[in-house]
């Protein structure tokens, strides 16, 4: 797999504001903080690094122009990441985070196999346990500890639509839960301001 990128992180913010509203900003940027976050984690070198944190930001770069109809989110974003340099590889890991949805036709039938796959899935996913758990706590996630979100991902009824089944997807990296919620709480901690968080 090849981990250069054909454009900085500042030029990917750039290329989803072209799609997507400011409104939902918060989740991509959230979404490369984890997977940024989590390749640290792993010790993996700073290109593999970097290559994890813009799979996380443009995961859902064609949100904005699907949302209304969802059974075509993901059918936009090869053109779009395409045009913008990126190989068939990231293309396809993009992608790889839609597989088994019910509301995706297209991708239903998929599976995710790679590691790298299961990482974006859990990454994403996890992103609205932390910030649904945030706003709860007043926006504040500096003091917010791993025990505390693993309650609430207890709770089947606490944010309802997050998929517990997706991000337990990352013990496939052989990382444990409780290590996944450190991870992903440091992640968007380091960006708290640019999301709204305190």
């Amino acid at each position: 797999m090849n981990y250069k990128l054909p454009i900085t992180y500042e030029q990917g913010i750039e290329l989803l504001k072209k799609y997507n509203e400011p409104r939902d900003m918060n989740h991509y940027l959230e979404s490369g903080a984890v997977m940024k976050q989590l390749a640290e984690h792993l010790n993996l070198p700073q290109e593999q690094i970097n290559y994890w944190q813009m799979l996380g930001l443009l995961h859902d770069i064609d949100w904005g122009l699907t949302k209304n109809e969802v059974n075509t989110h993901l059918t936009k974003a090869p053109e779009l990441l395409k045009e913008a340099g990126f190989d068939n590889d990231f293309i396809e890991t993009v992608l790889s985070h839609g597989y088994g949805f019910e509301e995706l036709p297209h991708l239903k039938g998929k599976q995710r196999t790679e590691k790298i796959q299961h990482a974006l899935a859990a990454s994403e996913t996890i992103t609205g346990l932390v910030h649904a758990y945030a706003l709860m706590r007043g926006n504040k996630i500096s003091d917010m500890e791993a025990k505390g979100l693993k309650k609430k991902f207890k709770d089947k009824a606490f944010a309802a639509k997050v998929e517990r089944g997706i991000i337990k997807e990352i013990e496939n990296l052989g990382i444990t839960l409780e290590d996944f919620f450190k991870v992903a709480i440091e992640g968007i901690k380091n960006i708290k301001e640019k999301v709204g968080l305190v």
